[in-house]
């Protein structure tokens, strides 16, 4: 295992995005501060809810097509960002079989990570699997090259990003690709609104408990006193943007002291906090935003009912 992220790392990137975001107007959290073990916990159990269709969708259109993108990328080695616990890139590893020699897990979480590197690499025993624990947005350059590399960035992730942002990251993506890699992207689709909302507002609450979660985090590694209750969860479409937003609205005025940052925070009743967005795409501005990183679009495929995408992109010819 490769280390270019430590926990002093992880703490001081923690401190400055929760000053930066407690103090900015509006307030605003990264949804990377999520995923805890808690947080990772609920972000799994979100995943199997009636509402929540994306990742049913990503593993339907993986098991579909994962043999076409075999056979296109001819791909010896498998880089997956956040890769988390690789359920669904068992279907890449299998459908890959006879070319595939290392598999590259990313990840932030050390030890989630090593535990999901160690059951792939005892079902697979034939695949070298190097796995690197690091933020894939600050680290890019240090991620290791191999011959005919098939770099996965699944789950809709990409869309947690604003545009620009976006487009940076992909053009800081292709600079790291050689002339036969390719890159393979989960994204979500543009759909009915009241769909959209549901996926992010639950019946049962459990991502009401997930969007809360940040403040526990808070709580528990800077020393704050958030009261959680005190938060209202809210998703709502952004028709502008085309995306999905998640807000903590604040139930009263109150006072937040954060202590590992000596900071004191106002909040006043009705004040929201964002803490995610989720962009949903049309092909057209997928195969734009590639276009302008870089990148040309090879293949994009729907599952059956047009709820999400996966799409094969390389980098474009000079």
């Amino acid at each position: 295992m490769d280390r270019f992220l430590t926990a002093d790392d992880l703490a001081k990137t923690l401190r400055q995005d929760v000053r930066e975001g407690l103090t900015g107007t509006p307030k605003t959290l990264p949804p990377k501060w999520f995923y805890d073990e808690r947080g990772s916990a609920l972000f799994e159990e979100i995943t199997r809810l009636e509402e929540y269709y994306p990742t049913r969708r990503e593993r339907e259109i993986l098991a579909a097509r994962a043999p076409e993108i075999a056979a296109v990328t001819r791909a010896r080695t498998l880089l997956e960002l956040g890769a988390g616990s690789g359920e669904k890139t068992r279907l890449l590893l299998d459908a890959l079989a006879g070319t595939l020699r290392s598999y590259v897990p990313v990840d932030v979480s050390g030890d989630f990570l090593e535990e999901a590197a160690a059951g792939i690499a005892a079902d697979h025993p034939d695949l070298a699997v190097r796995a690197v624990v690091a933020d894939y947005e600050q680290h890019l350059h240090l991620l290791p090259a191999g011959e005919r590399r098939l770099i996965a960035f699944l789950g809709g992730t990409i869309g947690n990003m604003p545009p620009a942002a976006r487009i940076g990251f992909l053009g800081g993506l292709r600079a790291t690709m050689g002339e036969g890699d390719f890159l393979l992207l989960g994204a979500d689709l543009v759909k009915d609104t009241g769909r959209l909302v549901r996926a992010y507002d639950d019946a049962d609450g459990v991502t009401a408990e997930f969007n809360r979660n940040v403040l526990r985090v808070i709580n528990r590694d800077l020393g704050a006193d958030f009261d959680p209750s005190a938060f209202e969860h809210v998703a709502r479409w952004d028709a502008a943007e085309e995306w999905i937003e998640m807000v903590l609205r604040s139930t009263r005025d109150q006072r937040v002291h954060v202590a590992g940052l000596d900071l004191e925070v106002a909040f006043a009743a009705g004040e929201e906090m964002r803490t995610e967005i989720s962009s949903k795409f049309r092909r057209e501005r997928m195969e734009a935003e590639l276009g302008a990183s870089g990148l040309d679009l090879v293949a994009f495929w729907t599952d059956e009912a047009g709820d999400f995408s996966l799409t094969l992109a390389r980098p474009a010819l000079d």
